[in-house]
């Protein structure tokens, strides 16, 4: 089974980590996505929602779980695929949270280019847009060294 231990600049990605917290904190009592359900029928709904809405909360978990008191003493978080899914899940959760909460002005264009006018943004969007870098450069880590189906 392939694992791979990302070496992190703990000073960058300490601050960070309040941010993505926060995020995820604001994230507990609904979903990163509103929900759509084209039943009118509300139990369905509810139930679904429930569900989706523990699903997210135990992917956003075990995405922080990474970030414990082993990752404070090595600055080393260990990714492999059997945490690689729920990681890239929890990581789209939050991204969303902070575009939605912080971001939204920029436009999807800067914000997937990575590359925003730092200059004309407050210190809190700031540090929403290098929390939003950082999972996505994340992301990109799980998807290039634990998807087998990338170097096909």
């Amino acid at each position: 089974m392939k694992r791979v231990e990302v070496k992190l600049n703990l000073e960058a990605v300490a601050p960070l980590l309040d941010v993505i917290r926060e995020a995820a904190d604001d994230l507990k009592p609904e979903l990163a996505v509103r929900l759509q359900v084209p039943d009118p029928d509300q139990e369905f709904s509810d139930g679904w929602r429930h569900e989706l809405l523990q699903s997210q909360n135990s992917d956003i978990g075990l995405f922080l779980a990474l970030f414990g008191s082993e990752f404070f003493t090595t600055g080393v978080v260990p990714l492999d695929p059997t945490n690689s899914e729920a990681i890239l899940r929890a990581c789209s959760a939050v991204r969303l949270r902070l575009r939605a909460k912080h971001l939204d002005p920029l436009g999807d264009d800067v914000l997937e280019s990575g590359e925003a006018p730092l200059d004309g943004m407050t210190e809190r969007q700031r540090k929403a847009f290098a929390a939003y870098v950082f999972l996505a450069t994340l992301q990109e880590l799980i998807v290039q060294h634990l998807d087998p189906t990338v170097l096909e």
